[in-house]
């Protein structure tokens, strides 16, 4: 029996996707082709199967055996809908798993549990985040997971660990299966803030070294990166805790372990992305420290040019008066005179300014 709360099913649309389309989304124009399969856990071990049609997949829900149908592709609505009705998923759970792009959720209904989450990766340009929904719906002996853009098998290594048959039996139950799916997309958050973190690492370096504006705009965009990992795991932190509470009938005792473990996964994620970003201010902070001390270089570097040639400029003007009464202006040696007096003063000066450690770079690189 489904126990939604008010606004439990609304469609929670984002304003924006949270990154770019997959390659292969964006050359199908945004709807990848819809296409099913299923595992049947039989007493003998999971089974993978093809699905071709609704009569098909009435015939396995009929054996009553645990089912997982993956739906891989949402560019086909009717279709989908056609085959879910024959498994009497009702119609109210659809709008969040098949609208996108939503917002991240995680909803007990009673006898239903819906996931929803964005599969985050990098582009060949890991400057550039992509993002592809992925719903996930458990229901007494049924699973079905909706992927918005599946690049070949859906879920690859999960399908070939259930098709080894290794491991534990009730291990293969279909909520431990939701769990590693959950657990299997949040798990890819790390690789990706593993290697944000590098690259900020190496523009931190490089603005102390050699600040250059690309550097902060190479830093915004990991930012921006970063706050779209933040809002898709921002919601699961209550959510989950939730979850837990409700003491969700459709959970084992290995599922809910699992979810408590994945709500510290997910606080962990939260917290590598708060100080990520504040690296990213700690760059720009590096940035500006940096191009400082170079214009207090170059500020520096002037007002040694400025008090070397003062006093020349004194005495230039001082011999540039003609005086009538000037005896240096008759001597026939007054003119070698004032270059070396000139040039006397110059030295002096400049030998007490560098006593003094004007002439040390202090931008230089050490």
């Amino acid at each position: 029996m489904l126990r939604p709360t008010p606004g439990a099913l609304n469609s929670r649309l984002l304003e924006e996707r949270p990154a770019d389309l997959p390659a292969h989304l964006f050359v199908s124009g945004g709807r990848q082709q819809t296409c099913f399969s299923a595992v049947l856990f039989e007493p003998e071990g999971p089974r993978l199967l093809p699905l071709d049609s609704p009569e098909q997949l009435h015939q396995l829900h009929r054996i009553g055996y645990p089912l997982w149908v993956r739906v891989m592709g949402l560019g086909d609505r009717q279709r989908v809908e056609a085959m879910l009705a024959v498994l009497q998923v009702p119609s109210m759970l659809l709008p969040p798993l098949l609208e996108v792009p939503q917002r991240s959720r995680v909803d007990g209904l009673g006898e239903a549990l819906i996931v929803v989450l964005h599969r985050l990766s990098f582009a060949r340009d890991p400057l550039h985040l992509l993002s592809a929904q992925v719903g996930l719906l458990l229901m007494p002996n049924l699973l079905v997971t909706f992927e918005e853009a599946a690049a070949g098998e859906s879920f690859p290594e999960l399908t070939a660990w259930l098709e080894s048959r290794v491991g534990a039996v009730e291990h293969r139950d279909l909520d431990d299966i939701l769990h590693f799916l959950v657990d299997e997309l949040l798990d890819a958050l790390f690789p990706m803030l593993e290697q944000i973190a590098n690259r900020l690492d190496d523009l931190e370096e490089a603005a102390l070294r050699d600040p250059k504006p690309k550097l902060l705009a190479r830093a915004f965009v990991h930012r921006s990166n970063l706050r779209t990992i933040r809002n898709q795991v921002w919601p699961l932190r209550h959510q989950i805790r939730v979850l837990l509470r409700q003491r969700q009938q459709l959970l084992g005792p290995e599922a809910l372990v699992g979810f408590q473990e994945m709500a510290d996964l997910v606080e962990l994620l939260f917290e590598n992305c708060e100080l990520l970003r504040h690296q990213c201010d700690a760059i720009t902070q590096a940035y500006a420290a940096s191009v400082g001390n170079r214009m207090n270089q170059v500020m520096k570097t002037l007002t040694i040019l400025t008090s070397i040639f003062a006093p020349l400029t004194f005495i230039g003007g001082i011999y540039g008066m003609n005086f009538a009464n000037m005896p240096e202006l008759s001597w026939r040696y007054g003119y070698l005179y004032a270059l070396l007096l000139m040039a006397m003063v110059a030295l002096i000066q400049s030998y007490w300014l560098w006593r003094r450690g004007w002439f040390q770079d202090w931008t230089a690189p050490r």
